[in-house]
């Protein structure tokens, strides 16, 4: 399936970065016509050279730009493969929206808000044992690491995102963790906010509970409680 024509000397008469988003959609086309699943092998950099008709550089770029994108992953000496969901294209994309002033961390916020409402809801219904266990061991860890501030924006984000994992949304668990990326870089700043012992103790609180309610299964409460976080 060629994807180019050449003129008599035989070059490409399709400019260059045409041919590299020809081949990044003949390559998605593959996945999609081929029902190929995370883990999958596409043909070689050689083969889809000689099916598409282009040189091998249009077809690394593609590739590359593909793996950017987490479509495929592609690693030396080994062939590309179709790539399980990441969030890690949206968290760039978030990231890019914030310098260039195009969107703002309050906004964020306010998705994340509206978002996490339903997260949690669904996870006080969908939730495991052992999810719940979880959930509120890492409320507790972050009581236990209020004097070391990294340990505790870590655990507060593998709160989250667990909570996300046990709504079994697979989308909502990308949103949160795409979060992560703008949220870690003002994070410390709502923390240090909190200058009294009581409110530091408050925040600890709600975590709990908003564990608690996971794990009794009460999607009502689990969404007040984290529409007060």
């Amino acid at each position: 399936m060629a994807i180019q024509s050449q003129n008599d000397d035989g070059d490409a008469v399709v400019p260059g970065a045409d041919l590299v988003s020809a081949v990044m959609r003949a390559v998605t086309a593959r996945i999609r016509e081929n029902e190929l699943m995370p883990g999958d092998r596409l043909p070689s950099e050689a083969a889809l050279t000689k099916e598409l008709d282009v040189s091998r550089t249009v077809v690394r770029e593609a590739l590359r730009s593909l793996a950017a994108m987490r479509i495929i992953e592609i690693s030396a000496g080994r062939r590309a493969v179709v790539a399980r969901l990441d969030h890690g294209p949206f968290s760039l994309l978030l990231e890019h929206g914030i310098y260039t002033e195009q969107i703002n961390v309050r906004q964020i916020y306010d998705v994340r808000r509206t978002i996490e409402a339903r997260t949690v809801a669904l996870a006080a219904l969908r939730r495991s044992d052992r999810e719940a266990a979880e959930i509120v061991r890492l409320a507790e860890a972050m009581r236990a690491s209020e004097d070391a501030v990294d340990a505790l924006m870590e655990s507060d984000f593998a709160f989250h995102a667990a909570i996300a994992v046990a709504s079994r949304n697979p989308v909502f668990a990308l949103i949160v963790k795409a979060f992560q990326g703008v949220i870690r870089q003002n994070w410390d700043v709502g923390w240090r906010a909190r200058t009294t012992r009581d409110a530091r103790e408050s925040m600890f609180r709600n975590h709990y509970d908003i564990a608690l309610s996971v794990e009794s299964g009460d999607p009502v409460e689990a969404a007040r409680l984290m529409g007060l976080h």
